[in-house]
């Protein structure tokens, strides 16, 4: 791909690190909003009993995976993270001609606890030793451990898989992570990370794939973006032996606290996935996201609704709602461990620099995602030598530049796969 012309300049004010001005508000404003949509998160099931709830309350948790290749085994601990636990073959309905399999590999959730996650793997039809390997993570803005995309692969439930087709057509390897984790953690980004490059290595550790010295690339879009910008920006500190190639993320959301008060200061067809989000972020975190307020009725209706739902429930059932509709009680200052998660899981406030060459759009209509707010974390990169290619797509909005800029993700792919220099417009 040729170089684009330099990054463009926002046409508004600076964005500064830490906590500081944003936009005019504080960042420590966005975490009230957050915050105050994080306690409208944070309840317990016997809201629709009568009586009042408790005053502290426990995540509530999908219902559990029925299907008992998920499982983590009691000694899970005992292996090393991306090792294979164990692996199975499937029907790969939907794709002519590939071969599928599933991997449970070993993990490790943000408190440092060994997990076993999912990867699903699609090997094109013919042979080739250490054919090029993509991870592609899917926009999974779910709760419910049947949203995951090794179901939804399958099952005619993820609107991306289709365009995988384009990806074994090129005779590339395709992995596909169940990069929510075990408890469909929505929003905990840096977790969607560490499976990513997880789901990696043990699909370069699995004998029959034949993917051993295989060159890696990661794309994602939106909610899949941000698993693949942290497992981008990780992957020098965690999994420095993977030889990423090149890096395709779009419409990538890089700060969650300015997306969350957006999404919630007024009413928004989308706010459901702001309130999903403190959910699977609570399910996490569930010592630092503890119960402080309580929802009103229709906040405790609408986290017992969406709690086990998948992205298209989830956006009905919250559509033009805002934090008023869900919270009962005033606003109060954020707590230092809401901050820190917020932080933790937000590409804008992550130190990690990515070393693999990206390629980065948005829509430059977007209302949705900030893409300038993104221009100001891929300039950190620019600026530590990270080779950037950052594209706002003319005509298009969060949704429709997905389509526009796929095929101009896989071209930028390809060229890293042929080693040709990483264009930039840093």
């Amino acid at each position: 791909m040729a170089a684009r012309s330099a990054i463009p300049e926002a046409p508004r004010k600076s964005v500064k690190s830490g906590h500081q001005q944003l936009f005019g508000r504080s960042i420590r404003g966005d975490w009230l909003s957050i915050r105050r949509l994080a306690i409208a998160a944070l309840a317990v099931v016997l809201a629709g009993l009568g009586y009042a709830p408790p005053a502290l309350a426990q995540p509530i948790y999908p219902i559990p995976e029925p299907d008992g290749f998920y499982w983590a085994p009691p000694d899970v601990g005992n292996f090393q993270p991306g090792d294979v636990i164990r692996s199975r073959s499937v029907n790969a309905v939907g794709f002519p001609g590939a071969t599928a399999w599933q991997l449970l590999y070993r993990s490790t959730d943000s408190a440092g606890g060994p997990i076993a996650a999912v990867t699903t793997l699609l090997l094109p039809v013919g042979g080739g030793l250490d054919r090029p390997l993509v991870s592609y993570q899917p926009f999974v803005n779910s709760l419910g451990l049947q949203c995951a995309p090794s179901h939804s692969l399958f099952d005619g439930g993820m609107q991306e898989a289709p365009v995988l087709n384009l990806l074994l057509a090129r005779g590339w390897a395709v992995t596909v992570p169940d990069h929510l984790g075990p408890t469909s953690a929505y929003g905990a980004a840096r977790l969607g990370g560490r499976l990513t490059l997880d789901g990696i290595r043990a699909v370069k550790r699995f004998a029959p794939a034949d993917l051993t010295a295989s060159p890696v690339g990661m794309t994602g879009y939106s909610g899949g973006a941000m698993a693949t910008g942290f497992a981008a920006a990780m992957a020098p500190e965690y999994a420095p032996e993977l030889p990423i190639a090149g890096v395709a993320q779009g419409g990538v959301p890089v700060n969650l606290g300015k997306l969350a008060r957006e999404a919630g200061s007024r009413p928004n067809p989308l706010f459901g996935l702001g309130f999903a989000a403190t959910i699977g972020l609570e399910r996490e975190y569930p010592a630092q996201l503890s119960m402080e307020r309580f929802l009103n009725a229709e906040g405790w209706a609408l986290r017992n609704q969406v709690a086990n739902a998948c992205t298209s429930e989830i956006i009905a059932a919250g559509a033009n709602k805002d934090f008023d509709d869900v919270f009962n009680g005033s606003m109060f200052d954020a707590d230092d461990a809401t901050i820190r998660v917020m932080d933790e899981n937000s590409l804008q406030t992550y130190p990690g620099v990515p070393r693999a060459a990206i390629y980065e759009w948005h829509g430059a209509n977007d209302q949705q995602v900030d893409p300038w707010l993104a221009r100001e974390v891929v300039g950190r990169y620019c600026a530590a030598g990270t080779p950037v290619l950052f594209d706002l797509i003319p005509g298009t909005d969060h949704t429709s530049a997905i389509f526009a800029g796929a095929p101009l993700a896989f071209a930028y792919l390809s060229d890293r796969f042929a080693g040709l220099p990483a264009p930039s417009n840093c």
